[in-house]
């Protein structure tokens, strides 16, 4: 892969493409899944049918597929509180996450933890999370105990600029470091950490910068660009497999909606936010697989038709499911269930 020298940190270049063609269509695929799976629930929000809050990752969907889709079914990945992508990325069933949503008994998580703390780990999923900076610590943890039972998976933590000025990056970071653990740490640098633009809680460039200074490779990588994501995952994951130890990726991408969902965005400019639209991952792709004589109009629309269909289904699903039972409402707190009291 070729990479030039940033700030100590090595930015890849776009390279002649080496990845194969039912792959670029699964990106396009599980890019085309987040999108409508957000859209939906933005529109089902904004009707008053979710409750909480709802962030979304309309814009960064490159950094979700290309990088889970670079990993395997076993190994984990840690999320944020703008976590849906990342969910549907490793394959977590939709019908189960948007119930998860409508706070249902069959949600991924029972209706018990909602759209920031959705985990599945079926799949090796072991959560969203609405402590900003709070998945890399678990990402070490299930980094450990695959060093631990001596199996080859890795731990990807997907965090964001703002946390990356947290304590628990550092201290993961450190550790991970030191003892050589299978861990990617993946920041998707989306330019806003809330409302703070990045460039006034940091003090340097590039978040990848930082990886100097733990003795780990830092990496830049185009977050818009999901055969580039992609590209880097597989390269970095088979580096820690191999007992490389860990590696800090950042991802340079965008959110096209608020923090979230009804944030006036008084923080940015309206022209910003249209100027990225041009950026837009899924058209890149698209683009780039129709360029490749991968794709037609036809087959985009089919592909497309066949994703709102199972949103839909996924939709009608988290309708009639059935809340919660209130009796239930301790289960699962406890390792080893406590006694109800008469």
């Amino acid at each position: 892969m070729a990479v030039t020298d940033v700030g100590g940190a090595r930015a890849v270049q776009r390279v002649d493409n080496d990845i194969d063609a039912d792959t670029q269509l699964d990106l396009l695929r599980v890019m085309l899944r987040i999108r409508c799976f957000e859209e939906r629930a933005e529109a089902l929000f904004l009707a008053g049918e979710l409750p909480g809050f709802i962030h979304l990752s309309i814009g960064q969907e490159a950094c979700a597929a290309g990088a889970c889709l670079a990993l395997r079914r076993d190994d984990y990945i840690t999320s944020t509180h703008r976590g849906h992508g990342h969910c549907l990325a490793k394959c977590a069933p939709a019908e189960r996450m948007m119930a998860e949503l409508f706070a249902k008994a069959t949600g991924s998580c029972k209706g018990k933890g909602g759209s920031m703390h959705i985990a599945d780990f079926s799949v090796g999923m072991l959560g969203a999370n609405g402590i900003v900076g709070g998945g890399a610590n678990l990402a070490v943890g299930a980094a450990i105990a695959a060093r631990l039972r001596q199996t080859d998976q890795v731990a990807l933590c997907f965090f964001g600029d703002g946390a990356a000025n947290r304590g628990t990056v550092h201290e993961a970071s450190n550790l991970a470091a030191v003892w050589k653990l299978p861990v990617i740490f993946f920041c998707e640098n989306n330019r806003y950490a809330s409302t703070t633009a990045a460039g006034a809680a940091l003090s340097i460039e590039n978040v990848a910068d930082r990886a100097a200074g733990y003795g780990m490779p830092g990496v830049i990588v185009d977050g818009n660009d999901a055969l580039a994501v992609h590209r880097v995952v597989r390269e970095w994951a088979a580096h820690a497999r191999s007992g490389g130890g860990p590696v800090l990726i950042e991802a340079k991408t965008y959110r096209m909606r608020g923090h979230y969902v009804g944030d006036p965005q008084l923080y940015r400019a309206t022209d910003e936010v249209e100027a990225q639209r041009a950026r837009d991952p899924i058209d890149r792709l698209a683009a780039t697989l129709a360029g490749a004589g991968l794709l037609d109009l036809a087959r985009l629309e089919r592909l497309r038709a066949e994703v709102a269909e199972e949103i839909e289904a996924a939709v009608r699903f988290a309708r009639e499911s059935p809340l919660p039972s209130p009796e239930d409402a301790l289960a699962d707190l406890y390792v080893n269930p406590i006694e109800r009291m008469p």
